[in-house]
């Protein structure tokens, strides 16, 4: 066959352009069904960790029993100058007569606004709230001590606004949201006497999943709130000089104020290099900390970090109550099972030292042994349920591809 013979293709541009625009019907259809499935997989496992089961039961737990904690200790060692701090000897700066916080003019926060003249009635409110604290953090009757909790500790630290911190503000924030959440399902007074009476919800139950909801809400918007503090601090910072030139945490550790113990202080701040390190690590770690939560390697890092920053400030800078408050609030970022395994790993070693130190078998064994047997059958209860969990995210995938 001669080059003659063969004939070439002829180019037609209406067949051209006929293709092209399939091509790109067809790759746009692809890319709208993969964005569809990817977006109907999204929202079932949404809707699948929103209201299958509370998340963090042990995590909100813990962060129940630290703000406890840091309200008893707070009281505590304010209780020799509750007067002079916070009652009749702090009338000289004029809120007993107008109150600078509007929470005091709100009559359901005013009561220890009002008591601030009365020595006597101050201390007994003081006791109280002291009585609260310590019920809320043994998780005793908590659905009716949680409010007049967060009411009388409210009109306790608005009362004198010049005594504040910004702990106060996360403190009554967490303590508002867990209203709504169930922060004594785990490790309480309460959880311990449902388990004796053999009270179970029924996940069928509106009101159980309703509940359930509005406890998973209530995880993302404390992780909402603690990340905007985190994000909002860092920026903050990285705007000043004395941050971005890396001297920042010498300056308050020179102060009366904040440097605790003053020898200390100076082994801190004696290499340079630290301080600096220091300074610019605070800022890449708080902005970076969200963004760390998203896997579990990363998350170990994040964690361990802000707890090392919050005991730094706590112990060089005299501010334990406001770091143990927001190391509180962390706290729902650990998983179940981590915090089981150290409840019983706990238990275990308190009883082993107990027997060392009696020579026999510790009086409490009976009940440890019985709280290991409650976390045991936590653990198999959560490992029935899981398959079930997968089944109804797998429901709901199916439910919405159709």
């Amino acid at each position: 066959m001669t080059k003659s013979a063969v004939k070439k293709p002829k180019f037609n541009l209406s067949v051209f352009f006929r293709s092209l625009g399939g091509a790109i019907a067809s790759g746009t259809n692809d890319l709208l069904t993969a964005a569809g499935h990817g977006i109907q997989n999204t929202w079932a496992f949404v809707e699948s960790w929103l209201l299958d089961s509370k998340k963090a039961r042990y995590g909100l737990a813990i962060t129940r029993i630290l703000l406890g904690v840091s309200a008893i200790g707070l009281l505590l060692s304010n209780f020799s100058t509750r007067l002079y701090s916070f009652g009749s000897g702090s009338l000289w700066n004029g809120e007993g007569l107008e109150a600078k916080s509007d929470f005091p003019k709100i009559w359901i926060f005013s009561s220890f606004h009002e008591a601030m003249s009365n020595d006597l009635v101050y201390t007994l409110l003081y006791l109280l709230l002291l009585a609260l604290a310590v019920a809320f953090t043994l998780g005793w009757r908590t659905r009716i001590v949680h409010p007049a909790l967060f009411i009388l500790w409210v009109s306790f630290i608005e009362a004198n606004d010049m005594l504040g911190d910004q702990g106060d503000n996360m403190y009554r924030i967490a303590l508002f949201w867990m209203l709504f959440a169930d922060p004594a399902g785990r490790l309480s007074l309460d959880a311990r006497r449902k388990r004796r009476k053999g009270e179970v919800e029924d996940p069928q139950k509106p009101w159980t999943q309703a509940a359930t909801l509005l406890h998973n809400l209530v995880l993302v918007i404390l992780t909402a709130q603690v990340s905007f503090v985190y994000v909002s601090g860092a920026l903050y910072k990285a705007g000043g000089d004395p941050w971005s030139g890396g001297y920042a945490v010498y300056n308050p550790l020179m102060t009366d104020r904040f440097g605790t113990w003053p020898w200390l202080s100076e082994v801190v701040t004696t290499w340079g290099p630290a301080v600096t390190i220091a300074a610019w690590g605070s800022i890449l770690l708080q902005l970076s900390f969200p963004f760390l939560l998203l896997t579990r390697p990363t998350r170990i890092i994040g964690l361990v970090g802000i707890l090392g920053f919050h005991i730094a400030i706590a112990v060089l800078m005299g501010l334990p109550w406001f770091s143990l408050a927001m190391i509180a609030i962390d706290a729902i970022f650990i998983r179940d099972r981590t915090w089981r395994a150290m409840t019983v790993g706990f238990l275990e070693r308190f009883r082993s030292s107990q027997a060392r130190i009696t020579g026999e078998a510790p009086p409490g064994d009976a009940a440890a042994a019985d709280a290991d047997a409650d976390a045991d059958a936590e653990a198999e209860a959560e490992q029935d349920t899981a398959p079930a969990e997968a089944a109804g995210y797998r429901r709901r995938s199916a439910r919405v591809s159709s």
